[in-house]
């Protein structure tokens, strides 16, 4: 169980960060966004610290106080339950 909470811990951050870099790249081309809401899914089913990743480095959605605060605190809850699991 271990090995595949890793795994999947590993699977969607990098996903998460790619959809949130999407989303950026689709920001400066005028086109369809990936909704916010969807972002916040990610983030909440483990893929917190890539989406935190991504807004820093790409500098997308760091003026917005709901990812400015929900996502470090989904990240908080994601290393909660992981710990909690893996331990």
């Amino acid at each position: 169980m271990r090995m595949g909470l890793l795994v999947w811990l590993i699977f969607i951050n990098v996903v998460a960060y790619l959809v949130m870099s999407d989303d950026k790249r689709r920001a400066r081309q005028r086109k369809e966004r990936t909704p916010e809401k969807t972002l916040f899914l990610l983030a909440f089913i483990g893929g917190a610290l890539g989406i935190l990743i991504a807004m820093n480095t790409k500098r997308h959605k760091t003026k917005h106080m709901s990812f400015r605060i929900g996502i470090p605190l989904l990240l908080l809850l994601n290393a909660v339950l992981y710990g909690y699991f893996l331990t």
